[in-house]
């Protein structure tokens, strides 16, 4: 082997080094900015709740938040939200429970449930609107006709001024509000629903009750 060669092979493997090196860095500071392996990132708070981010509870002085982007359609979610309504009754007066929208554009429905929800927060019935998407999913959920009627249907049964109602339901204000929400979740690696951040860190287990408790009652305790 010449000496050249040596020389070459020798530059080779260094460069080689140095790259396997800072693969290695960027990977750690990916998933742990603080310097430390496996620590989860924290999503900042300014962006995981925005201003007009909805609250369903807002208790003063409140440690923990959990915030859930949802797909109303989505059927893990419907499953998810009797678990979520339950923490809420055990937890609201200490926890934070935030609401945002998700709507997966492969769900015939999902956009338009999100607007008709939003347009019922409008007058007041945003929660009552949001229940009554989940109770009654299996009625309009996975289906590719338009479930306006439907919506229209509800917004009656809450009793609400139905004019008024469509008006916000077709507002492209209305739909940019929906999808900041979305644009907020795809920002900070939302790929489908439900998924929950509690106090920033993205929940990777089972979005069950168990599942979330758990992870609520560690924070509660810190």
């Amino acid at each position: 082997m010449t000496k050249n060669t040596k020389v070459s092979l020798t530059v080779v493997a260094v460069v080689v080094a140095v790259v396997a090196a800072l693969l290695v860095v960027t990977n750690l500071g990916e998933y742990a900015p603080s310097g430390q392996a496996d620590t989860p990132p924290v999503v900042p708070a300014s962006i995981l709740v925005r201003p007009d981010s909805h609250r369903l509870s807002d208790p003063p002085g409140s440690k923990v938040t959990v915030v859930e982007f949802l797909d109303l359609e989505c059927e893990a979610c419907g499953a998810a939200f009797p678990g979520v309504e339950r923490l809420r009754a055990e937890y609201g007066d200490r926890v934070t429970f935030v609401m945002r929208y998700f709507p997966i554009p492969s769900h015939q429905n999902a956009e338009l449930a999100a607007r008709a929800v939003e347009a019922a927060g409008g007058q007041g019935k945003l929660e009552p609107m949001y229940r009554l998407m989940f109770e009654k999913q299996p009625e309009w959920g996975d289906q590719q006709v338009s479930h306006r009627e439907t919506f229209l249907g509800f917004a009656r049964e809450l009793g609400l001024d139905l004019q008024v109602f469509e008006t916000a339901l077709d507002d492209p204000v209305t739909l940019g509000r929906v999808l900041a929400d979305r644009t907020d979740g795809s920002n900070i690696g939302v790929e489908g629903t439900p998924t929950f951040f509690v106090n920033g860190v993205k929940f990777s287990g089972s979005p069950s009750y168990q599942g979330l408790k758990a992870v609520i009652d560690r924070e509660l305790a810190k």
